[in-house]
């Protein structure tokens, strides 16, 4: 059973469990702030799984609405973890590398201290310790900068804006790890199919800042733009992003047996696909 099947990493998820041979209940509107709706939706489909991805994730609009985030990211993947356990299923539930402070320019493990600079860094901290407390055979996947088709993402801004002539500006004190949703979602089939349990860090190896990022989009693209350097004090967002946020994935290398693609690899197949069509 997939929650939040319609957004864009479910986008990904979805054929990647059926590819592998998997029946799968795609829910889109499930209300998981509603325990008994999440309970009966949970019965209904008896899973062996739950692949738990519905999320309030405007990471700036957290800031304003920290109590709404709390409510969905904390307390509703508790409510889905409670209601998976009660149906004899295990739970992978994702999460965000914004549940650290990165102000320490070393890749993180599973086991370092967190610290959230944002409301929504917390409301998945939340969610993250609620889903431990609910239910005894959880994946915690923590990811980072995710992109991919079916949704709104930096990838597609940038070479939209791009293609379009710029010129553009773009952060450079901020590093992580850029992952593709395709490739994320073949590593969460892998998870569930060998009964992963624990907390585990998920992202497409390397790492680079948002502006080295944007100038690999427009190189790819094609495009001979000017992609000019900013600061995040010059952005000025509502929401504090952690100035290195990059995850250390040998945790789950040991599961799968190899590291996910490279994120140079990842961008290059992603981009060789056709461009999504606005509608």
């Amino acid at each position: 059973m997939v929650t939040g099947a319609a957004g864009m990493l479910g986008h990904a998820v979805l054929p990647a469990l059926r590819n592998a041979g998997h029946q799968v209940t795609a829910l889109t509107d499930l209300d998981v702030t509603r325990l008994e709706d999440v309970r009966t939706a949970t019965l209904k489909a008896r899973p062996d799984w739950v692949c738990h991805l519905a999320a309030y994730t405007d990471v700036d609009g957290c800031e304003s609405r920290e109590d709404h985030a709390m409510k969905v990211n904390g307390e509703g993947a508790g409510n889905v973890a409670a209601a998976a356990a009660g149906a004899g299923a295990a739970i992978l539930s994702m999460s965000s590398d914004y549940v650290f402070a990165g102000d320490d320019p070393k890749p993180r493990r599973e086991n370092d201290p967190t610290g959230p600079l944002s409301a929504y860094g917390r409301s998945k901290l939340a969610g993250e310790q609620a889903v431990r407390a609910a239910n005894p055979r959880h994946a915690i996947v923590r990811t980072a900068w995710l992109y991919g088709q079916g949704g709104k993402n930096f990838v597609d801004t940038i070479r939209a804006r791009a293609l379009a002539g710029g010129p553009l500006a773009v952060v450079d004190d901020q590093r992580g790890s850029p992952t593709w949703t395709q490739d994320l979602a073949g590593a969460l089939v892998q998870c569930m199919v060998k009964g992963a349990v624990g907390t585990f860090h998920a992202t497409n190896e390397g790492s680079c800042t948002w502006h080295e990022f944007a100038v690999e989009i427009c190189a790819l693209a094609g495009a001979n733009v000017t992609v000019s350097c900013l600061s995040s004090a010059e952005l000025a967002r509502p929401a504090r992003r952690p100035s290195y946020s990059v995850l250390d994935t040998s945790r789950l290398q040991q599961v799968l047996g190899h590291p996910l693609p490279h994120w140079r690899d990842a961008l290059a197949r992603y981009l060789a696909q056709p461009a999504p069509v606005k509608r």
